[in-house]
């Protein structure tokens, strides 16, 4: 066993995990237990009365091997006592009744699995579910930019991944616990005959309990490593099998370059897991033989105290019965102790994610300002300055200026100059990095986070396109009215969505998008519409337009601007575009390049002075001649 790479080798050092973190040790796989009792409370709350009930009915089950495996004794010792009497004096009824009584514990066993399966299975699916809405809630409460993080969504995926896979977690710790309490009446019985064979026992089940340890972790250590390749598998095999992407997939003739990325990456798992594998069916056929070889050299002796006339037959049949019955229960408990361990390292991704906590949010100790209805200085950007996590470049830097309350302002630069960043600000979708942004004189932090964005309407140019019915997607607008038919359809005509909709089989309740069945795809300014409708729906104070009409044609975009000009009245209105077309109608345009505040001004101020507006709006212009 001189091998690099043997079990005992890998056991005593601590070799490398692939994600380039250290090995855990025993003591750490130990600790990772600690993770338990939170997991069994959120169990326990899932249903007190389920979880009652499935103890209960363990704690029953528990007891009847040995009970079964003792009337099993009386059946043999009263036959053989039976064999020795005179034929006439020999009767079945004695043995009878017993067989009766185990025939009756045996279809209560049965009984009592199905019912630990049937609330194994019910409370399950309640944790399931549960824990899925858990993760929803909290998910919501996070920042954008924490969504924007690769490490983070690192976590968020292995914590999606663990909400289905803990129920088997569940199932796994009560049986511990069942087997543990049938492990002690078989004990009595062992420890009574001869305390020896119980260290037998261990000596024969321990090696392969840590071998199983050691792999166990080695499991872990691969899928944890390779979360970030396994989110690029799944996008992959979406991107490469998917109507949103179909069109560009075919006429770029990216299938081939899709697959063999795929296929790469694939196929490195395939051989690293493999490997694993490989050497844990080695090792786990060693263990096994050694665990047979105790388990028969006990059974020799129990046959040779019988043999000698110092057990009887039933004695006999209990002992090697309990014996064995011990040595698969004491395999089972150290096997899923193993799993069980494990299961605890991927509860500690499961909790670490719910540990995230937003940075932006209500401060519950300080008095919380109302939101002013209606606004009337407006907003006002003092020295403001934005970074990126982990980014090295100002995505904004000493931004002053003020959006006044009523004023219809608009933003342009070119892609990447921070507009957007600019407007997520505003809603504080994201804090400054430095500065402050003012709301009637007062801090923006100083609000409520989720009254600040009731009052603001948004329509991003990255808009999601939200499979669900027409009306449902213009709810989302505002998604507590979603029953409101009046409201929706006045948004649908704002925005000139009902016009879209008129044509869908089934009007407002027509499904949007081909993901689910009878659904009816839209084209991009159908799409376009719809999303405006959202932003009209809100009725909020302060509405924010990132592209509108990117999507539009000529006389669709003439038609909404027209009806923009008419909602917004007496409304705050912020708007990026690049055509000037646009833009112009504004009440003044703030120019940004590279991150910095360039110029502001209304169309005919900014073309007076010459400067970077007129440049750009010179060079779009002249397209048109």
């Amino acid at each position: 066993m001189a091998r690099s790479d043997s079990f005992f080798s890998t056991i005593s050092a601590k070799k490398p995990r692939p994600d380039g973190k250290p090995a855990l040790s025993v003591q750490e796989r130990f600790s990772a237990l600690k993770n338990l009792p939170e997991f069994l409370r959120l169990v326990w709350q899932t249903s007190p009365a389920l979880t009652l009930g499935n103890i209960g009915l363990r704690l029953l089950r528990a007891a009847l091997p040995v009970a079964m495996l003792y009337i099993g004794q009386l059946i043999l010792d009263t036959v053989v006592q039976l064999s020795r009497q005179p034929a006439p004096d020999r009767v079945l009824a004695p043995v009878m009744g017993l067989v009766a009584l185990e025939f009756g514990l045996a279809i209560l066993s049965d009984a009592l699995g199905r019912g630990v399966a049937l609330l194994d299975s019910l409370l399950g699916d309640l944790f399931a579910n549960q824990t899925s809405v858990r993760l929803m809630e909290h998910a919501a409460e996070l920042d954008l930019d924490q969504f924007e993080d690769s490490v983070f969504y690192d976590k968020l995926e292995r914590a999606r991944r663990q909400t289905l896979s803990r129920t088997v977690l569940m199932a796994q710790v009560l049986s511990q616990a069942q087997d543990f309490i049938t492990m002690g009446f078989l004990a009595v019985g062992l420890t009574a005959f001869n305390p020896w064979l119980l260290l037998l026992l261990l000596v024969a089940v321990v090696p392969a309990f840590l071998g199983e340890s050691h792999f166990n972790e080695r499991s872990y250590s691969l899928v944890h490593g390779w979360t970030p390749e396994r989110r690029e598998l799944d996008y992959l095999r979406q991107t490469g099998a998917s109507d949103e992407t179909a069109k560009e997939v075919k006429i770029f003739g990216l299938s081939g370059f899709l697959i063999d990325r795929f296929r790469t990456l694939s196929d490195e798992f395939y051989q690293k897991n493999k490997d694993l594998v490989i050497r844990r069916a080695g090792w786990g056929t060693f263990f096994a033989a050694v665990g047979a070889g105790g388990y028969y050299a006990a059974y020799v002796y129990i046959i040779s105290q019988a043999v000698y006339g110092r057990v009887s037959i039933g004695q006999l049949t209990f002992l090697a019965g309990s014996f064995g019955r011990m040595r698969g229960l004491l395999e089972g408990i150290l096997s899923r102790f193993s799993s069980v361990a494990e299961g605890a390292l991927y509860l500690q991704d499961f909790f670490d994610f719910f540990h995230l906590q937003p940075r932006i949010r209500r401060d519950d100790t300080q008095p919380v300002r109302p939101f002013p209805h209606p606004i009337r200085q407006g907003f006002t950007f003092e020295n403001v300055g934005f970074k990126y996590r982990n980014a090295e470049k100002w995505a904004l830097r000493n931004l002053n200026f003020t959006l006044q309350a009523g004023e219809k302002l608009a933003l342009v630069g070119e892609n990447g100059a921070g507009k957007t960043t600019l407007v997520k600000l505003l809603s504080r979708l994201y804090d400054p990095t430095e500065g402050r942004i003012l709301l009637d004189g007062y801090d923006l932090r100083e609000y409520d986070p989720a009254e600040l964005r009731q009052e603001i309407g948004v329509i991003f140019q990255d808009f999601v396109r939200f499979q669900l019915p027409a009306g449902q997607n213009l709810a989302v607008g505002r998604i507590e009215q979603k029953d409101n038919r009046p409201r929706i359809e006045q948004a649908a005509a704002q925005s000139l969505a009902d016009s879209v909709i008129a044509k869908l089989p089934q009007g407002y309740d027509q499904m949007i998008g081909r993901r689910f069945n009878g659904g009816v795809d839209l084209s991009g300014g159908e799409w376009q519409k719809i999303a405006l409708g959202r932003a009209y729906m809100r009725e909020a104070q302060l509405l924010i337009l990132d592209e509108p009409t990117a999507a539009l044609d000529a006389r669709a975009e003439y038609e909404v601007f027209q009806r923009f000009n008419d909602l917004t009245q007496g409304k705050t209105a912020v708007l990026i575009s690049h055509r000037f077309s646009t833009v112009r109608m504004a009440n003044r345009i703030l120019v940004i390049e590279n991150g910095q505040f360039v110029e502001i001004g209304s169309h005919e101020e900014l073309l007076g002075k010459g400067g970077r507006y007129a440049e750009l709006f010179q060079l779009q212009a002249a397209g048109y001649r």
